[in-house]
């Protein structure tokens, strides 16, 4: 029933009847008063729940074939987030349930897996919005480390003297900047050049310290 009213199972983390715990199985009865509750990130509520032994409190990810935008948003701010664009759905959730990641989509279809425990419906937006949806809705503001992930292979970034690098960066990047970043796994190098002031400001917007994405 709570699915019927486009709630996915996956965004819910507690269900009280008569203020008691259930879990999915329980058969309602006329009368019952019910409060579905969702997310719960910050509140350990794992002496209460009867729904799964552990609630979300994870914060890696993995997003469906459509939300590119998202995972690179989401990586930008230093979450871990799976994305393949070939990837097929029933790929998707057997990665979310062994690697324990939350699936990110815009298919409540895909959501309604059985097997699927966590896991978030994208509503209709820009991909900005979306994603401080994303963060405000698990409230893991806490847990953003911006520009600490490579945002083509999502693998963790370390810094790397400028010297052992030179040949490999722009002469008018190597005369402006002397702090690099490389990715640990496809070697992509990172330095703070123009286009990290549009990307400071979306991080700002989605933490909620700027009205809006752009401008100054």
């Amino acid at each position: 029933m709570i699915e019927a009213l486009g709630v996915p199972h996956t965004e819910v983390d507690l269900i009280l009847v008569n203020r008691k715990s259930v879990d999915f199985t329980y058969i309602i009865q006329d009368g019952d008063r019910i409060s579905v509750y969702p997310v719960f990130e910050t509140l350990n509520i794992g002496t209460v729940t009867h729904l799964r032994k552990l609630p979300l409190r994870r914060t890696k990810f993995i997003a469906d074939p459509g939300l590119g935008d998202i995972a690179k948003y989401m990586r930008l701010l230093g979450f871990d987030v799976y994305f393949d664009p070939l990837l097929p759905a029933r790929q998707i959730v057997e990665i979310s349930k062994k690697e324990n990641r939350i699936i990110l989509t815009k298919s409540k279809s895909l959501l309604k897996f059985k097997e699927l425990t966590h896991g978030i419906f994208i509503r209709p937006g820009a991909a900005e919005d979306q994603v401080k949806g994303i963060i405000e809705f698990l409230d893991i503001k806490d847990r953003v480390k911006p520009f600490s992930r490579c945002l083509r292979c999502n693998s963790l970034l370390g810094s790397i003297p400028k010297e052992s690098i030179i040949d490999r960066i722009p002469p008018k990047t190597s005369a402006i900047c002397d702090d690099y970043a490389v990715c640990k796994t496809c070697d992509k190098i990172y330095w703070k050049g123009t286009h990290c002031i549009r990307m400071n400001r979306l991080v700002d917007f989605i933490l909620g310290r700027r009205e809006t994405p752009e401008g100054t």
